[in-house]
């Protein structure tokens, strides 16, 4: 059985910053390529940043360029996504996942979901 479980959602004031962490349990991360997907009100789950499990290659969507950091830690089963300069408009449910092998951008490919944790930024 595989589980994850996230933390370090909550409610910010446009600027601010938080840091997610999504921690597996039941396997190791080491071939697995991980993404946090976010889902606003109305909105699809898309990708928001992506790191793989064999170069350290990285994507970012061209909304949080420049503002988030993923990273990982496979000796904790551990990845995060460190959020700066928070806007309204990034106000979504966070989702982290997981698959073997590369990084794809679609939420279809992943099999393994966090539970989600609400991020709000608001004045």
């Amino acid at each position: 059985q595989v589980q994850f479980v996230e933390s370090g959602g909550g409610l910010v004031q446009p600027g601010g910053s938080l840091r997610l962490s999504c921690t597996a349990s039941g396997f190791t991360l080491d071939y697995y390529a991980m993404c946090w997907f976010r889902q606003a009100p109305g909105k699809e789950r898309a990708a928001v940043s992506c790191i793989s499990s064999s170069d350290d290659s990285t994507f970012y969507a061209d909304s949080v360029t420049g503002r988030f950091t993923i990273s990982r830690d496979n000796a904790k089963a551990t990845v995060y996504l460190q959020m700066n300069s928070l806007k309204p408009e990034d106000t979504a449910v966070y989702y982290c996942a997981a698959r073997p092998g590369a990084t794809v951008l679609y939420r279809t490919g992943y099999r393994y979901w966090g539970q989600g944790t609400q991020v709000t930024v608001s004045p």
